[in-house]
């Protein structure tokens, strides 16, 4: 797998969350405009090491899911992992500092501490304690 790709109609602020939670980098030719407009409509963010991470799509008919609630599924979800509830608690504070919305708090479950976010485009992704 080369990478995953989310949709979302403000790729560039999706894109810039998700560089700034998980400490990732643009594709050369992808950072941010010094002058203009930003008109990109598909950006790519790799790991320090050039290893690709997570895609950004523009697409003008997003709809951002729902879930829980029912309406829109929610389509697909990111999964990711920290050693302990100390890290997990300091990546919840910077997710929503970031934009994320706490959509289910699971922190006290003994065997899988977990929160459950929606990015700022609405797509949910999860940090588990593992």
């Amino acid at each position: 797998m080369l990478h995953t790709v989310l949709d979302a109609h403000d790729i560039r602020a999706l894109a810039e969350f998700y560089r700034q939670l998980l400490g990732l980098v643009y594709r050369p030719g992808d950072a941010p405009p010094f002058v203009g407009a930003d008109d990109a409509d598909w950006l790519v963010l790799t790991y320090p090491d050039g290893r690709r991470a997570l895609a950004f799509q523009f697409d003008d008919h997003h709809v951002s899911p729902t879930w829980p609630k029912v309406g829109v599924p929610q389509q697909l979800h990111l999964d990711m992992t920290v050693p302990d509830r100390d890290a997990l608690e300091a990546v919840r504070t910077r997710a929503v500092r970031l934009g994320a919305t706490v959509l289910l708090d699971r922190t006290h479950d003994a065997d899988e501490p977990l929160y459950v976010f929606a990015d700022p485009a609405g797509h949910p992704f999860c940090i588990f304690v593992a």
